[in-house]
């Protein structure tokens, strides 16, 4: 499977996903996740596992660094790939809070193993911290209703960006989580609180949806990646089903073959 890459933006990059090295849902390893990003046409992708406060498969009893090492195998085991076969692969998280989670991006490990506030910190006390470290805080899926999640909050003060495109609620091929209308309301939040949006797949396997983000250049690091999108340079992204603008219009039907 490949996705059609839109030829003015030919860098194309996942930013919420999925391995079974840090989350507890995830199906398959980080090197497993990275050889399939490139095939399917991604450029890099930042590796999101689940976190403490969410569906981690690594033990919560463990000491701070310790649990950092071992949460970061299914990064450093995509990094391994990546350094292979010309594959950008950056370190991210997804922090949870009763069911409320964000995305943790433009950081390194070694940032996380030194800054150990993180695991006890209120959802302001997360933002200010990496804020200030010159970290990248999006509010993942604020609108997805489900089980595990007791009620929908919304915090667009303690994010930098809305997650306003997750390919799991949108995409044909997504087997959970299916209600474009989650995205719609996410995508409003956005612009009524004038917050750039982000968007990726949240998969947890190598069956990919193609959601991400695509930019005319190519980053050297994540810090690089997520202040073009603060700066609201010029990108697209895709839900899986449509191209759209940074602001969510619909340009292209994407397609997968």
């Amino acid at each position: 499977m490949k996705i059609n890459i839109q030829k003015d933006y030919p860098y194309f990059y996942e930013t919420h996903m999925h391995t079974n090295q840090g989350s507890a849902c995830g199906s398959n390893s980080g090197y497993e996740m990275a050889k399939a990003c490139k095939e399917f046409g991604y450029t890099g992708a930042f590796f999101t596992d689940h976190n403490w406060g969410g569906n981690t498969c690594i033990s919560r009893e463990l000491g701070w660094k310790d649990w950092m090492i071992q949460y970061s195998t299914g990064y450093r085991d995509a990094k391994r790939f990546g350094d292979e076969n010309d594959f950008d692969v950056f370190f991210g998280m997804e922090t949870g809070y009763q069911g409320t989670e964000f995305l943790i991006l433009g950081l390194d490990v070694e940032w996380f193993i030194n800054n150990p506030a993180l695991r006890t910190s209120t959802i302001e006390e997360q933002y200010n911290l990496v804020h200030s470290s010159g970290g990248f805080v999006s509010q993942a899926h604020p609108y997805r209703v489900e089980p595990y999640i007791p009620e929908v909050r919304v915090f667009p003060e303690y994010a930098d960006a809305i997650e306003a495109f997750n390919a799991t609620h949108s995409s044909p091929i997504s087997k959970s989580h299916n209600d474009p209308s989650w995205n719609d309301m996410a995508l409003e939040l956005a612009i009524k609180y004038q917050k750039p949006i982000t968007a990726g797949s949240d998969v947890h396997s190598t069956n990919l949806f193609g959601g991400g983000m695509a930019f005319k250049k190519r980053f050297k690091t994540s810090a690089e990646l997520c202040r073009a999108i603060l700066d609201r340079e010029d990108y697209i992204i895709s839900d899986g089903v449509y191209w759209r603008s940074s602001k969510g219009d619909i340009l292209a039907p994407v397609e997968i073959r």
